[in-house]
């Protein structure tokens, strides 16, 4: 059971969408030029790619450290099977965790051991003061979500326009689902003094945000559909704006914990969705648009 107990802890069932999100992303769009057989079978990348694993499970220890009273109120059940392991367990699994991530980032580069390094300090800055301010605490979250994909990006040394697309639309469904998630845990963020926008500013105010953040996603769904050819994975885009439209009448009618739980696992399948989509997109994309650098 505590071995169960920490799989929770780490959201183990998270790690393995994550490890193939960066996979699927760097033979479809950071590396498209390279053979997909190469990229498998490269070790650099499955270091880093071991790495960041190792590094979100060890932000998913250090944060339901600090939130163990919260996550008492807004999930009870995952927070009592959460405490069979006893917090100095989960802090001794998360130094040895960072202490691995060290040890292998440097066999890579330096820059992927400074990197990491500074990874690993955002998380516990983010776990331990900034989650508990509103708009930053939101912001900061979904950037680390997405900044894993940057150290991909930072190993092939590629910046085409088209990632931007792909990103920007990534982060905006990662923020909306982090102010959901704030709508979702009001009474133990209010309880725990976590100033969220929804408990600072209310609930219509934390709505009209995550509304116009809804809306604001179809710029880069058109940039990726209209100025790129992305293949057919632009059924996947023009699905999530229909689906979009459905999730904000339902919010605007949402009030209680299970009706955002609802919306947050709506966001959380367009996000899965998008991973596996991933294998329709069109390579060539990133060869007709101009590259913006080429090195790092």
């Amino acid at each position: 059971m505590k071995f169960v107990s920490l799989f929770s802890v780490v959201r183990g069932y998270n790690i393995p969408i994550i490890v193939l999100a960066q996979y699927l992303s760097s033979i479809f769009i950071l590396a498209p030029e390279k053979r997909p057989l190469s990229i498998i079978l490269d070790f650099d990348l499955f270091i880093i790619i071991f790495v960041s694993s190792l590094t979100i499970a060890s932000g998913y220890i250090i944060n339901n450290f600090y939130d163990s009273k919260k996550d008492l109120i807004n999930r009870p059940n995952k927070s009592m099977l959460d405490r069979l392991v006893s917090q100095k367990t989960k802090l001794t699994v998360y130094f040895s965790l960072n202490f691995i991530v060290a040890f292998l980032a440097i066999f890579v580069s330096w820059r992927a051991f400074l990197f990491f390094s500074v990874y690993i300090f955002l998380i516990w800055f983010y776990s331990h003061k900034i989650k508990k301010y509103p708009i930053i605490g939101n912001l900061t979250a979904a950037f680390l979500a997405i900044l894993p994909f940057f150290a991909i990006l930072l190993y092939y040394k590629n910046l085409y326009e088209v990632i931007f697309g792909h990103a920007t639309f990534l982060f905006l469904l990662l923020l909306i689902r982090e102010m959901i998630k704030d709508l979702e845990n009001i009474k133990g963020d209010l309880t725990n003094d976590y100033k969220t926008i929804p408990i600072v500013y209310g609930e219509a105010a934390s709505k009209k945000i995550i509304t116009a953040l809804t809306i604001a996603t179809i710029a880069p769904v058109y940039v990726l559909i209209e100025i790129f050819d992305v293949g057919y994975m632009d059924i996947y885009f023009y699905s999530c704006l229909i689906i979009l439209i459905f999730f904000l009448l339902y919010l605007w009618k949402s009030n209680t914990k299970e009706q955002y739980l609802l919306l947050h696992n709506v966001l959380k399948f367009l996000i899965v969705a998008g991973v596996f989509c991933i294998i329709l997109i069109n390579p060539s994309v990133l060869w007709h648009g101009e590259k913006l650098l080429r090195s790092i």
